[in-house]
């Protein structure tokens, strides 16, 4: 796999590194989503900086694990989205709809804070 998944307290930071298949992407999401159970995660940030297409697989993908991270009572935002990769998406009507965003790592732990009321980060 392509991603490395480190935890900061109670938040999980999947940094994917390059272009990944579809199963490396499954795999990134199955592993996201236990590891919010066995870690009791309150947030999951999907960083994408590395990303410099999205194809309609991945953000099937990316969609998926927010909604499924959030049936599991955490807050899950994808970071990182480069402005030529979100052009793209949006001629080729792809979508993260209900998936929450922000420009990069730092922006998206903020928001997981603000959003967690301090909790996400604060190591209790």
């Amino acid at each position: 796999m392509r991603a490395s998944i480190l935890k900061q307290h109670h938040v999980l930071i999947a940094s994917v590194q390059g272009s990944m298949s579809d199963a490396d992407l499954a795999a990134l999401r199955d592993e996201l989503v236990s590891g919010v159970q066995r870690h009791r995660a309150t947030g999951v940030i999907v960083d994408v900086a590395m990303l410099d297409v999205l194809d309609s697989f991945a953000a099937r993908t990316l969609r998926g694990i927010t909604q499924m991270v959030k049936l599991l009572g955490a807050e899950c935002v994808v970071v990182g989205i480069q402005p030529d990769v979100a052009f793209s998406m949006v001629q080729l009507g792809l979508t993260l709809e209900g998936a929450a965003t922000a420009l990069d790592l730092e922006d998206g732990l903020a928001l997981l804070k603000s959003r967690n009321r301090g909790n996400a980060l604060d190591g209790d």
